[in-house]
């Protein structure tokens, strides 16, 4: 059975931390899912200016977390902070840790972590800006390339994407060889 991840993005997300991870989950042989708050596409931010689009697979409202074995949540400083205010957005990142599926967020993505309330006493990354942050929500906070904790899979910028990538799908075939 094909092992699905959500990728849940909207405008402003970082382009390389969609676009590459999407690409390794892929190359895998792991099918990817972009959802995001409405329907046709996003716009991703590439260095200093707006980058390239990526077609919307679903909106927040059309998606179930039952369906998927992992939840994937790009970076970029405007995508994370539009999310966080996002109820919708926010219960899903809830549902996936209280169903114990990995959650992978890179960069300013454990912003979403945070709302969702769900890193007090746990090890985390991130970028530098919000590493107070997370410690103010009560995490363990490290400067390497992935912190894993549990289903928690973070790190903190592109240059870790080849990291990132694989402890998520190192993750998901752990996970595809537990019992049911």
């Amino acid at each position: 059975m094909t092992q699905r991840v959500m990728i849940l993005a909207t405008d402003g997300y970082e382009q390389s931390e969609l676009t590459g991870p999407k690409a390794k989950l892929e190359k895998a042989g792991i099918q990817t899912t972009v959802v995001s708050i409405e329907p046709g596409e996003i716009q991703g931010w590439d260095d200093d200016d707006w980058g390239d689009s990526v077609d919307v697979d679903a909106t927040l409202d059309d998606v179930n977390v039952a369906e998927f074995d992992a939840l994937l949540l790009p970076g970029g400083q405007i995508n994370p902070d539009i999310l966080r205010t996002n109820e919708k957005a926010v219960g899903i990142v809830r549902e996936f840790d209280r169903a114990g599926k990995p959650i992978a967020a890179i960069c300013h993505a454990p912003w979403l972590l945070i709302e969702a309330d769900i890193v007090s006493g746990r090890t985390v990354t991130g970028w530098k800006s919000i590493r107070t942050d997370l410690r103010n929500a009560g995490a363990n906070v490290v400067d390497q390339q992935v912190a894993k904790d549990g289903n928690l899979i973070t790190s903190r910028c592109p240059d870790d994407i080849p990291a990132f990538s694989q402890a998520l799908i190192d993750s998901m075939n752990e996970m595809a060889k537990e019992p049911a």
